[in-house]
């Protein structure tokens, strides 16, 4: 499966049709998309259509002067006009429009399923070196609460994104983050619980979503997370069940959190993430 994954990522522009990625994974070809889709939860259609539309985002914001008609057909549409329908429905912006002004926050979410995959085979292994402590000044935010199953959480987001949108918070100048309440999946999924927060100080009127709060002041433990994770437990039971019993340290009153930095220039390999684990 991992060879797959490499040869999907290096050879976008080749037939990547069911028989030759069996072959790369020694796989029958009646049962490897079964396989595929057991391990990676998405079938491998769609994770080639996932990588060949992130790889054409990319070139768009690149600044190489490509045209949208050339990336189009590159990503395997047969015309300019079904690429936007498809860009647009999947980032909630034209081709167009993502070139001057690409929103980061739709573009994560609809790259989800791939970061998935590829962390499943790709675990990241941490190191004390990687924590650092800091302190971190109190930072007022508007909250947007999920509880609930997760199953709804999609919705959360969106509902998120639009309030911060109209609101006029980008995400290059509004710190984005998300506390996590509760187990990413508890015995009861009822129980899940998180906070979706944007930095702001302005007034919130009584009747929006959205609820002031605070990301409080104070000694954290701080772990780099690169990429696009959209799963940071791995990375938070890293914290506790290994960094903190051999630091010396205690944890703070405060839920684990983390941060989302997003590239104010089109490099999106620029993206990355900070988890926070407050300290006493």
């Amino acid at each position: 499966m991992q060879r797959v994954l490499d040869h999907i990522d290096q050879n976008l522009d080749a037939p990547l049709d069911l028989e030759t990625l069996s072959r790369v994974a020694a796989f029958s070809k009646f049962h490897f998309h079964r396989q595929f889709a057991a391990t990676f939860g998405l079938s491998v259609h769609r994770y080639v259509q996932l990588a060949r539309m992130k790889r054409a985002s990319q070139r768009l914001v690149s600044g190489a002067g490509e045209s949208v008609t050339d990336i189009a057909m590159d990503a395997g549409y047969d015309a300019p006009d079904a690429f936007a329908r498809a860009f647009r429905q999947r980032f909630g912006q034209t081709p167009s429009s993502f070139r001057k002004s690409p929103d980061w926050e739709p573009w994560l979410a609809a790259f989800g399923p791939v970061e998935n995959a590829r962390s499943k085979l790709m675990q990241t292994t941490y190191t004390a070196d990687d924590v650092t402590i800091r302190e971190v000044p109190a930072t007022p935010v508007a909250i947007l609460e999920h509880r609930g199953d997760r199953a709804g959480l999609p919705d959360t987001i969106q509902r998120f994104i639009a309030w911060r949108k109209a609101a006029g918070l980008s995400p290059e100048t509004s710190p984005t983050f998300t506390v996590f309440r509760s187990e990413r999946e508890p015995a009861n999924p009822d129980d899940y619980a998180m906070d979706l927060c944007v930095g702001t100080d302005r007034p919130l009127g009584a009747d929006e979503a959205m609820k002031a709060g605070m990301i409080p002041a104070g000694r954290c433990a701080v772990l780099r997370v690169n990429g696009a994770s959209h799963n940071m437990e791995p990375d938070a039971l890293y914290l506790y069940r290994e960094w903190l019993p051999a630091s010396g340290e205690e944890a703070g009153d405060f839920p684990i959190y983390c941060r989302r930095h997003f590239s104010p220039a089109p490099e999106v390999a620029q993206v990355f993430a900070e988890l926070y684990l407050p300290l006493k």
